[in-house]
């Protein structure tokens, strides 16, 4: 099992067991063991990369309550999930905002659903999403519906959303896949922020070896389907240091991730799940 915690350690925050998913004939995951161990204070980020079709986003999809396993089970903090709930949050690479709704209404949306279990006044609730507005950069974009933003504004607006229900776990697919350049690598470097501000386990799935060394503390890497985790590379990952992904690129260990990240993607044909790499 991946990451498995001391017998002594607090209850994992994320954990597969022996989870297979089967779509009529065809089988996309393929007994998943894995334990993400809490983190109070940190949280964790992990990035997730592996051949297109290969079960990654079956994963997410199973952790955040969207779908069941056909075997196995996912627990959050010890409990099966059953479900889709509020301690876990959901961005994908399509923009997923309220079209009908403008910034400020999209941030409040889960609150105001929410608002009795979290105990949160009306007063509460603006508050928060102001100061994550703030906190995504969408200063004085209050009052603009999802069509007057770009898509770079509309992501911020999906994350400052998940990010107002104070999740114990960040679900992301491939978020940043629709955007251009520029605009991508602005948006690493303020997730990386708003992670190490808000302090929530993330997982995050792309399909740019750079941009997983730059967001994970470490990465998955997941065979072709049946999917299964291959890889789970650690050591050679190198902190972040809040720098801005272009200057953590230039850096040697940075470049040496990239490469022992790469290596071992392209020799997943070859290995047998489970493995590791330093």
């Amino acid at each position: 099992m991946i990451g498995l915690p001391r017998s002594d350690a607090a209850l994992p925050v994320v954990e597969c067991r022996g989870v297979t998913v089967k779509f009529g004939d065809f089988t996309a995951i393929h007994d998943i063991n894995l334990c993400v161990e809490d983190k109070p204070g940190h949280g964790e980020f992990i990035s997730i990369i592996g051949p297109s079709g290969c079960g990654k986003s079956t994963l997410l999809n199973l952790i955040a309550g969207f779908q069941k396993p056909t075997s196995g089970e996912v627990r959050v903090k010890g409990e099966v999930v059953r479900g889709p709930g509020r301690d876990r949050g959901m961005i994908f690479q399509e923009y997923s905002s309220f079209p009908h709704l403008t910034v400020l209404q999209n941030v409040m949306f889960g609150m105001k659903i929410n608002g009795r279990k979290m105990g949160l006044s009306g007063k509460d609730r603006e508050d928060r999403a102001r100061e994550l507005i703030q906190a995504t950069g969408l200063e004085g974009h209050e009052r603009k519906y999802p069509n007057q933003l770009s898509g770079g504004q509309r992501q911020r607006v999906a994350i400052a959303r998940s990010l107002a229900m104070e999740p114990r776990i960040l679900l992301m697919d491939e978020p940043f896949s629709a955007l251009d350049e520029p605009t991508r690598l602005e948006m690493q470097h303020l997730v990386i922020k708003l992670w190490k501000r808000v302090q929530p386990t993330i997982l995050c799935i792309t399909h740019s070896v750079t941009e997983a060394v730059y967001l994970g503390e470490h990465v998955w890497i997941f065979t072709q389907a049946p999917g299964q985790i291959a890889y789970d590379i650690r050591e050679s990952i190198p902190p972040n240091d809040d720098l801005p992904p272009l200057d953590a690129q230039e850096r040697p260990q940075f470049k040496e991730a990239v490469r022992v990240v790469t290596e071992a993607f392209l020799r997943i044909g070859e290995s047998k799940p489970g493995g590791s790499a330093k």
